[in-house]
This record gives C-alpha cells, sequence and structure tokens, in this order.
C-alpha cells in the first residue's frame, strides 16, 4: 500500500519538472588549461625533426650495455612435502554396515569418513570393554594417540526421554507471583 503512495507522489506532475529541467540555460563549461592540449605540440616541425633524429653519442653508448640475468638457485623446503599428497597414496575400505548409500567407499590410510566416526563412537560408548582404544586403531587402521584424543574429546549425543508422570508435573507447575 505504501508503494503506491509514493509512486504517486513521485510522478506528480513529472512531465512539466522534465521540461522545466531540459528548458534551463546550459552552464558554461570551465576553460581548459593550456598544457591540457597536448595535440597542437605535438604538430609542431621542431619536436617531431627531435623526435626522429638519431643521436650517434647515445646510440654508442647503448651499445656498451650489456645485461646479464641469472635466475636465483631453487631452493626445496625440507618440510613442504609432507602436506602435498601423495600419488601412491594407500586406500583402504570403509567398514560401513547398513549406512554404506551415505558416504565415500575409500578413504586413505590413517583417516575415517564421518559415518565411521559416528559409528566407532557410539560402538565405544556402548560397549568400552569390547572397543576399545587399541581394538579401534588397529581396526580403522588409525594412531593410538588419535583415537584416545578422538575418544576422549568426542562424545555422541544421548537421547533422554521423561517418564510421563514427570511431563505432567512440569506442566502442572504454576508461576509464583513476584510482588
Amino acid at each position: 500500500m505504501g508503494g503506491r503512495v509514493t509512486r504517486v507522489f513521485r510522478n506528480f506532475n513529472v512531465e512539466n519538472r522534465a521540461r522545466r529541467e531540459i528548458s534551463k540555460e546550459k552552464p558554461a563549461p570551465a576553460p581548459r588549461h593550456r598544457t591540457a592540449r597536448l595535440d597542437t605540440v605535438a604538430d609542431s616541425p621542431e619536436i617531431k625533426e627531435e623526435v626522429l633524429r638519431k643521436d650517434d653519442r647515445f646510440l654508442t653508448l647503448l651499445k656498451d650495455v650489456y645485461v646479464e640475468s641469472r635466475d636465483p638457485p631453487v631452493q626445496v623446503k625440507d618440510g613442504g612435502a609432507e602436506h602435498l599428497p601423495s600419488k601412491q597414496e594407500e586406500k583402504r575400505l570403509t567398514k560401513l554396515g547398513h549406512l554404506e548409500a551415505l558416504d565415500v567407499k575409500k578413504v586413505p590410510k590413517g583417516k575415517i569418513s564421518l559415518v565411521e566416526a559416528l559409528t566407532l563412537l557410539n560402538n565405544h560408548k556402548l560397549q568400552p570393554q569390547i572397543w576399545t582404544a587399541e581394538k579401534i586403531a588397529a581396526e580403522y587402521s588409525l594412531e593410538l594417540k588419535e583415537v584416545n584424543s578422538l575418544l576422549e574429546f568426542f562424545i555422541p549425543f544421548t537421547v533422554l526421554e521423561f517418564p510421563k508422570e514427570t511431563k505432567k508435573a512440569i506442566t502442572s507447575h504454576k508461576p509464583k507471583k513476584l510482588t
């Protein structure tokens, strides 16, 4: 609704306002500086002659100049190769079970996929005696230090369902009024 109102005011008497602007006297442009007109200087015959004339003294000096260019020796950093992926990187098949369609099929050794990470964390949470850090490291081709860190810092969520009596007790509770 507001757009219609503003459009009416914007278009009110627009033709008369446009004619008034067009019929105004145009201001005279500012005068140009002398040096801004280089085309008149380039037309003078003295300057053209000076540009086209060859100076023998400068030519002999130019022939004496010899430039030799060398590239600096290439230095290879020792630690630079560890960040680049190797062409012969070993891969292993993933152990996904029923979630096979959700994830990648092959991962490099020493790494795990997201679905595998969730699976091993859940297995360790449900059966910590069977799924120890050593067994997980051997099963998924991981380092023991990394598996210990994974099990220590990443914990899968737990869904807790409250009994129905507790829900009724919570909903029937009336908040106290502050005075």
